[in-house]
């Protein structure tokens, strides 16, 4: 009973209210903030080229690779095979759209984050959020409620779900036993986690560009077994998007609102974009003023849904269509069959491209719970009890059964959504007059005053 009221929670959360007020705050600030896709290059080129001399613990592109290692993961290849099998294939182009309109609110929650990120004790930057609430708005309280959410959601999605996904991998593919995994992960990610917000980046700008490039280059070897479907694969996403007509061809057939919630939904849970973790990570960056790590935050949701989440999806609809004998009833086992037309390692392939996903989340997610559990309580010994509770973790999370924490960890997710969306509407003033200051003027290089 208990998990069943648990899980009715979750669906009304991740339902029509969250997808509402996400999308809508992605709509409302693409329009005040003048569509900041459209400078998507220059943020790209920013988040490859050091901000010398500015102040901060991590590059530019530490912060992007660790936003990534944390949201990069079994959203874009289950998640998205889940919006295709629920919502049938025009759920891909309103997951991509999801994509493009969160690439503003990610980028005002990078703005917002250095604006009002403030310098530790020991030296170190620390924002996210809670501070935006605290210093910008007056709403300490809400920040506190802010962290409490995130700490809670990160024992769930951003530990024990992964780690028991790696073991159960593991298990199925290699007959590794779980309790092994375990160990194995518990130490490697103590090894990272020891080092702080440096460790943690320079970990994610190696394994980050590695893990994203293998899996992205094994979507484009089965587009191009699939190529002489792909023009019908891309007419159908983008007419069963508008149009309630049965897709066919291995498809059920689905109405525009199925593929309208489940597409947004599964990208907004995918890129992250609104809720509020990414931020964190952004505050520790070397920038010489807010809006040069707001555009590279925004590159975040890019990679993350405007180009992988999309390759996935062309790659699901068109094996679909080029195999009849592939389902897309089943969206756990939807990518593994379209993966296993790439001979000898498509299987394999994915299977350790999961792995990693998942491994990077972790680390991550361990990032933004500690910052969070540092606004709660700065004692030295509540953040070293967190770490060896967050190692601990990682061990029962491979060895249990989790399907009650994934919900929990749902329900989390949505409400640490409310209170950085409240910062994101309210704030968006702010947003608009750094941007003025140094986009719409064309003085992002200068420094801040």
């Amino acid at each position: 009973m208990i998990s069943q009221t648990v899980e009715a929670i979750s669906s009304f959360l991740w339902g029509w209210p969250m997808i509402i007020l996400l999308f809508g705050t992605h709509i409302f600030l693409t329009i005040r903030l003048r569509f900041p896709q459209r400078y998507v290059g220059k943020a790209i080129k920013l988040s490859v080229t050091p901000d010398k001399g500015s102040k901060g613990d991590v590059s530019q592109f530490g912060a992007l690779a660790t936003s990534l290692a944390a949201t990069i993961g079994t959203g874009n290849i289950i998640g998205v095979a889940t919006a295709v099998a629920l919502g049938g294939p025009g759920a891909v182009l309103w997951c991509w759209l999801t994509g493009v309109l969160g690439m503003s609110t990610k980028y005002a929650e990078g703005l917002l984050a250095v604006k009002f990120r403030q310098v530790q004790p020991s030296g170190q930057m620390i924002g996210g959020p809670m501070y935006a609430l605290e210093k910008g708005l007056g709403m300490k309280w809400l920040g506190v409620l802010f962290c409490v959410f995130t700490v809670l959601a990160s024992f769930g999605i951003g530990n024990t779900v992964q780690s028991n996904a790696i073991s159960t991998l593991m298990l199925d593919s290699f007959g590794v036993p779980a309790w092994i995994t375990g160990i194995v992960m518990a130490l490697l990610v103590a090894l990272v986690i020891v080092f702080g917000v440096k460790g943690i980046a320079r970990v994610c700008s190696a394994l980050v560009p590695v893990m994203a490039l293998l899996y992205t280059l094994g979507c484009i070897y089965i587009l191009f077994l699939n190529h002489s479907v792909l023009p019908d694969a891309i007419r159908l996403i983008c007419n069963s998007a508008f149009t309630a007509k049965a897709a066919g061809g291995g498809f059920a057939g689905t109405t525009v609102m199925m593929a309208c919630r489940y597409g947004i939904a599964r990208g907004l849970f995918s890129n992250e974009s609104g809720l509020g973790s990414a931020p964190i990570v952004a505050a520790a960056a070397k920038t010489r003023n807010p809006v040069r790590q707001a555009l590279v935050s925004s590159t975040g949701t890019f990679w993350d849904t405007v180009v992988i989440c999309a390759l996935t999806g062309l790659v699901l609809v068109s094996s679909i269509i080029a195999n009849p004998e592939i389902s897309a009833s089943d969206g756990g086992t939807l990518t593994s069959k379209a993966f296993s037309t790439i001979p000898y390692i498509g299987r394999p392939l994915l299977t350790v491209g999961i792995i990693t996903f998942a491994f990077s989340t972790i680390i991550g997610w361990s990032y933004y719970s500690e910052k969070a559990m540092e606004y709660l309580c700065q004692k030295r010994w509540v953040k070293l009890l967190f770490r060896i509770v967050w190692v601990v973790l990682i061990f029962c999370g491979a060895v249990a059964n989790l399907a009650l924490v994934w919900n929990l960890a749902d329900i989390m997710n949505a409400l640490m959504a409310v209170p950085n969306l409240v910062s994101l509407l309210l704030l968006s003033g702010v947003c608009v007059t750094l941007t003025r200051k140094y986009l719409w003027d064309g003085s992002v290089d200068d420094s801040d005053s």
